[in-house]
């Protein structure tokens, strides 16, 4: 779905070669100090915004938020935010996280 390739796109649109780590637009954004970190920002506050819409509880939209607080913070610190960004992969938690909510409604 749409908000799944966006999070694709900002965690893991491109693989290291030889490894199976993959980086996204969120690393490479991160590199830009400043600017960067906020416009990925934007963009995931637009994925926890999206869940919002869908119903999402409070617990789940503190988590969403919280890992977009982290990811922010850790990705602002000059190249290291930029490795932290490979790893942490706060859109595609996030996803993870309100896809398995939406699978949860669907059973009730």
């Amino acid at each position: 779905d749409e908000l799944a390739q966006l999070a694709r796109l900002l965690d893991s649109r491109w693989r290291i070669p030889g490894t199976r780590l993959s980086f996204g637009v969120d690393a490479v954004a991160g590199l830009i100090p400043g600017v960067g970190d906020l416009a990925t920002a934007l963009v995931s506050a637009y994925i926890v915004g999206q869940a919002a819409k869908l119903g999402a509880p409070r617990r789940l939209m503190a988590r969403m938020v919280g890992n977009v607080v982290l990811d922010t913070v850790v990705g602002s610190i000059p190249l290291l935010g930029s490795v932290f960004d490979v790893f942490f992969k706060a859109n595609s938690r996030n996803i993870r996280l309100l896809q398995s909510h939406l699978d949860e409604r669907r059973q009730y």
